[in-house]
């Protein structure tokens, strides 16, 4: 039987396919965390664009099924529908792909749920290039999109053992906030394994003083590879895990990029609007800045692939963040 005979004969969704055949191989970290903050939390329910197994919601509808609500695929009403719990007194969760909840819903985010500060906490999965489902399922738009909103906050965590901190900390928020997950692997890494997390706050990760590089996502494990490499060749680089994408840790950017020659931003997104773009604001503001140098999706649609596929045909990788470094210091000497 072929993939797409079996989805058929199931009446599964590609999006869940997927997700149940990788449950076995990553941990459940988010519904897990939700699980966790709705028994600390009676007001918080859970909506889902029929997606439960790929945002891991199915966990919360079997613990708590009175508390859970079915929105189908229709992310514009489900935003109404969250709007309208959080102006009855709950913490509602609402839960798709990162795609549908920016693009799809915008109007609805926007005027039911940013600007009357609704304690509405919208969970996008799938971000940036990490799906093999193509161009339709690729939000490397997201944090543009929702940067501009007043009043919304945005959060990506490196891995795992992030989530629980980060989901506490927006059941907490007064107002509402956008989560970018993923299905995140345990850190491999003991920088990767702490699990603070305060919104507006950075986490310096690794000390450096030729280059910083400052990451969210999947990009921050990636960054610390870039900077082992480039240790080995005698390059001393800072590593920054800006998670609380807004609000911007901007005392801590202008801090790090103060002591450093070059400042080097990574993204599982578009170079335009996203963490890049935040980091050069900020930076722009001050005036006198090292070299930036953006790793992001450089203003173009991708395809469907493997996530290191991906990473690599455009330009995501560890290689290509410490290629980033090596030019900014190039260009600093050049200037100097």
């Amino acid at each position: 039987m072929t993939v797409q005979e079996r989805i058929a004969a199931d009446d599964l969704k590609v999006g869940d396919f997927i997700a149940r055949g990788a449950a076995e191989a990553l941990p459940r970290a988010y519904g897990e965390a939700l699980l966790a903050a709705a028994g600390r939390h009676p007001e918080l329910v859970c909506l889902c664009a029929d997606l439960t197994l790929s945002t891991e919601t199915d966990l919360f509808q079997e613990r708590y099924p009175e508390r859970f609500f079915h929105a189908g695929i229709a992310e514009a009403n489900m935003m109404g529908m969250a709007a309208g719990m959080a102006r009855s007194g709950h913490i509602a969760f609402a839960h798709t792909f990162s795609v549908f909840a920016t693009r799809r819903a915008y109007d609805q985010v926007a005027m039911q749920v940013a600007y009357p500060r609704t304690a509405v906490k919208i969970a996008g999965f799938l971000p940036g290039l990490t799906t093999l489902l193509g161009v339709s399922h690729q939000a490397i738009d997201d944090v543009a999109l929702m940067r501009a909103l007043p009043n919304m906050a945005i959060v990506e965590p490196a891995t795992a053992e992030q989530i629980p901190a980060i989901v506490e900390a927006a059941c907490l928020r007064d107002g509402p906030v956008y989560l970018r997950m993923r299905r995140a692997a345990r850190a491999h890494r003991p920088e990767l394994a702490r699990a603070e997390f305060a919104f507006g706050k950075g986490r310096v990760l690794r000390e450096g003083r030729d280059a910083v590089i400052f990451a969210c996502g999947l990009m921050v494990a990636s960054a610390l590879d870039a900077a082992d490499a480039l240790a080995a060749q005698g390059v001393d680089v800072a590593v920054v895990d800006l998670a609380s994408i807004k609000p911007l840790d901007t005392e801590l950017v202008r801090a790090m990029a103060a002591r450093c020659r070059v400042v080097v931003t990574a993204e599982n997104h578009s170079i335009v609007g996203g963490l890049g773009s935040a980091v050069a604001e900020c930076l722009a503001e001050e005036g006198g800045a090292a070299p930036l140098r953006r790793v992001g999706v450089r203003d173009v649609f991708a395809e469907g692939g493997s996530t290191p596929y991906l990473m690599k045909k455009y330009g995501l990788d560890a290689e290509a963040i410490a290629a980033a470094v090596r030019d900014g210091l190039a260009a600093g000497r050049g200037a100097a």
